[in-house]
């Protein structure tokens, strides 16, 4: 039977549970997304970024006039975080008891394969969204799990990133291993994730309450949900 949960990280510095290096992404900054959530949502929105990490995408939403709560299940993620209110707590057994105008489940994490995770995660979604907001969540466009090879990409000042060991166990399924090197430190990151076609995750949006109802800037990889 395949696994339906696969994560694994390795190299200097914490690994969170699902095996992202905390030290690596204190080094990234925002390709974009800050922006692109902006303009889909009112000025000043409550957000609530779930998954939210060191705050890569946070403190841009919150410099751009947005009120952000940033949760992880991560203590060594989230101490990265300034001028947001934190929440230490895994997405799934998040409950809050007050919603937002917006709810960021970004960084793909809703392709999780396990079908019963995904569940739990649109639910908390669904919990925390006002009946006027909407929910936001970044998938792979479904056609990339046919087409993504492994590759190598010169980032720039000595960060090198490459995606190496692509397996595909059944067909809506993928495996691979991401490699990160800046300078002398390196950092691995195996994962599984599934395939989120229309129709699938329509059913799933349906199945916690929520409702596919478009997406951004004709970015089929970035979905809008709002509640049914």
């Amino acid at each position: 039977m395949t696994p339906r949960k696969l994560y694994h990280g390795t190299g200097p510095g914490p690994i969170t549970p699902d095996g992202c290096a905390v030290d690596y992404y204190t080094m990234l900054t925002p390709n974009g997304e800050p922006e692109r959530v902006h303009a889909a949502i009112p000025e000043g929105a409550s957000i609530l970024e779930l998954g939210s990490g060191v705050g890569r995408v946070t403190h841009s939403l919150l410099a751009l006039g947005h009120q952000v709560t940033a949760v992880d299940e991560s203590p060594e993620m989230l101490a990265h975080v300034r001028g947001a209110e934190t929440v230490c707590s895994s997405i799934q057994s998040l409950t809050l008891h007050r919603t937002f105008d917006a709810v960021l489940l970004m960084s793909f994490v809703v392709e999780t394969a396990d079908d019963g995770l995904r569940q739990a995660f649109l639910r908390t979604c669904r919990e925390h969204v006002a009946e006027d907001g909407s929910v936001i969540l970044q998938r792979q466009a479904p056609e990339w799990y046919d087409t993504v090879q492994p590759f190598e990409r010169d980032a720039g000042d000595g960060h090198t990133v490459r995606m190496t060991e692509i397996s595909r166990p059944e067909p809506d399924l993928l495996t691979a291993t991401m490699e990160y090197t800046v300078g002398d430190r390196r950092w691995t990151h195996t994962f599984l994730s599934r395939r989120l076609d229309d129709d699938f995750l329509e059913a799933e949006l349906g199945k916690a309450g929520l409702r596919m109802s478009g997406f951004l800037d004709g970015d089929r990889g970035w979905v809008r949900a709002v509640p049914r």
